[in-house]
């Protein structure tokens, strides 16, 4: 059925995390263009992408990266940039490689 809407004070509310601490509830990892593929055998274990991360979707275990929060990861790349040069253990791939 088809709303009636008038004007945008009729749209519905998206987007907006209204409580403190709600973030994991929304799942945006379907936003993304550019997927991050950690490679464990490369990654010195350094945690500047678990660091600079603003979604939080770098998943840690006894300090040391596990994998990457696919659901709440948005492609940013910080990540992958903030891998050291030397190490780049993060690498940005296509998203449509993955569908």
């Amino acid at each position: 059925m088809k709303e009636n809407i008038n004007s945008w004070k009729d749209l519905p509310i998206g987007g907006i995390v209204d409580e403190p601490g709600t973030a994991m509830a929304y799942k945006t990892g379907d936003w993304r263009t550019l997927r991050p593929i950690h490679n464990s055998e490369k990654c010195i274990n350094c945690l500047a992408c678990w660091i600079y991360c603003p979604d939080s979707a770098i998943i840690l275990k006894d300090g040391k990266v596990e994998s990457i929060d696919l659901e709440h990861c948005k492609g940013c790349g910080i990540c992958a940039h903030e891998c050291p040069p030397k190490v780049k253990a993060i690498e940005m791939v296509d998203e449509a490689d993955f569908r």
